[in-house]
């Protein structure tokens, strides 16, 4: 019901735009002044167009209200996942022992910097975004 109504709302709303751009500027709009030629030429397409953009702009408005309501009023059990983050599983990276004066980092490309007997980040190093 609620899609249904949407799409009725979108309807609605692209019919307004069409409408409204179909009407001829009088002038009048920022202060500008129409010439009074303007004013009696084509009446009664302007009419039509008047009335038009009036009925859909109050149909526009009470759909707004309506959807509006009807969101508001919307009760559901579930919750949307699809987004939720989900913790890492922390893997154990393979250190190499230190054999006499070697360095006490792990060995590895991919372990430089890593102290022994610790394991790499599971991003292989990359700098985490901040939260």
């Amino acid at each position: 019901m609620f899609a249904f109504l949407l799409v009725i709302h979108a309807i609605i709303a692209a019919a307004l735009v069409t409408v409204i751009l179909m009407q001829r500027s009088e002038g009048g709009g920022l202060g500008m002044g129409g010439s009074p030629s303007g004013l009696m030429s084509a009446r009664g397409a302007a009419d039509f167009l008047t009335r038009a953009t009036g009925v859909l702009a109050t149909m526009f408005v009470l759909f707004s209200i309506l959807l509006a309501v009807l969101a508001a009023n919307h009760r559901t059990t579930t919750i949307d996942t699809s987004l939720a983050r989900t913790p890492a599983a922390a893997t154990a990276v393979p250190t190499a022992q230190p054999k006499g004066d070697a360095a006490p980092f792990a060995g590895g490309a991919e372990n430089a910097g890593v102290p022994a007997g610790t394991t790499a980040p599971a991003d292989n190093g990359a700098v985490p975004l901040a939260n």
